[in-house]
């Protein structure tokens, strides 16, 4: 009896992997230009050993990924996960919000089959286009067995990371995504894949429902001579948290630590981050986060924090305490 291939439903969002170069030699280009039927086309002459079953989400650059997305993806990796007929499911993601929505997806996700996010730092066209190395990557991550029990992945250049400590650490380089506190998980190419340690979350559930409205927090970014006007700002457009990228371990001038203060005792969390590229932020470091209130990121940076903030407060989760216990699990 022939085995059948693995089933995988490819949802599209767009991004730099189903962009257009006007010039294979210029940096100029269109992301989310190629419809996912075209881009899959243009894929089915590697000889992927896998079923793909396509379905268009969006064709937008990251940039302009957002809760309407959102709310779809989850919608449809949700269904896919109930369904015994699909092995695993891929995303197809522009690269500068991809930590984001994988992270999102991670926390709002039981962990039971694989999840694949994919992009690419150069459009097809482009000389060294590396959007079919990346799509085959990731065809043979979700279609490993070994893929589930570990959460939402992303898969560029090589290389494999979990949601959680994946982020995008160059502007256009073609390895642009690190890892932190890990690196890589595992090491693919079309036809290899090493894992380098077991799965942790195996049978695991979603950790906290999907918000139906996300509140709106923010990032506020710390710098030499600010004032604590920024911190009103953000407090007068409604913000129901505030993510600080603060300097060095998420330090702050102290009028703006006192002004964000003043919002905890309103009922506003306070997460502090850091603007720097990789650290921990630990509690009572520099900064009296018992005295002021404070969350401290630890290993998150600020775009990841927020994202786990929204969904906190969105789960009715705001005491300083319970947040700053989800924090330190990351």
């Amino acid at each position: 009896m022939i085995a059948r291939l693995p089933r995988l439903l490819v949802l599209g969002t767009g991004g730099t992997i189903a962009g257009s170069a006007q010039s294979a030699t210029g940096g100029s280009y269109a992301a989310g230009e190629l419809r996912l039927d075209q881009l899959l086309n243009d894929l089915s002459g590697l000889g992927l050993e896998a079923e793909l079953v396509a379905k268009p989400i969006a064709q937008i650059g990251s940039q302009d990924m957002g809760w309407d997305v959102w709310d779809v993806l989850h919608r449809e990796i949700l269904a896919a996960l109930n369904d015994s007929q699909m092995d695993g499911i891929l995303v197809t993601h522009g690269t500068d919000t991809a930590e984001e929505t994988a992270y999102l997806l991670d926390l709002t996700l039981p962990a039971d089959k694989p999840v694949v996010l994919v992009g690419a730092m150069r459009p097809a066209g482009a000389v060294g286009a590396d959007g079919m190395r990346n799509f085959a990557n990731a065809v043979r991550v979700a279609s490993d067995p070994d893929a589930c029990g570990r959460g939402p992945l992303l898969v560029m250049g090589d290389a494999v990371f979990a949601a959680k400590d994946v982020r995008k650490a160059a502007t256009s380089n073609i390895d642009a995504f690190k890892g932190y506190p890990r690196g890589p998980i595992a090491r693919v190419t079309p036809s290899t894949l090493d894992w380098f340690g077991g799965a942790t979350r195996v049978g695991e559930p979603a950790r906290y429902g999907w918000p139906e409205t996300p509140p709106r927090v923010a990032i506020l970014t710390a710098g030499a001579g600010m004032d604590a006007k920024p911190v009103e700002a953000l407090l007068g457009i409604g913000c129901k948290g505030i993510v600080l990228a603060g300097m060095g371990q998420g330090n702050a001038p102290g009028c703006v630590l006192d002004a964000l203060s003043e919002a905890v005792k309103s009922g506003v969390p306070v997460v502090r981050s850091a603007r720097v590229d990789e650290g921990l932020v630990d509690r009572n470091v520099e900064v009296d986060d018992d005295r002021y209130g404070f969350v401290a990121g630890r290993a998150l940076g600020p775009a990841k924090a927020r994202v786990l903030l929204m969904v906190l407060i969105a789960n009715g989760i705001t005491d300083a305490t319970a947040i700053q216990a989800a924090f330190d699990r990351g």
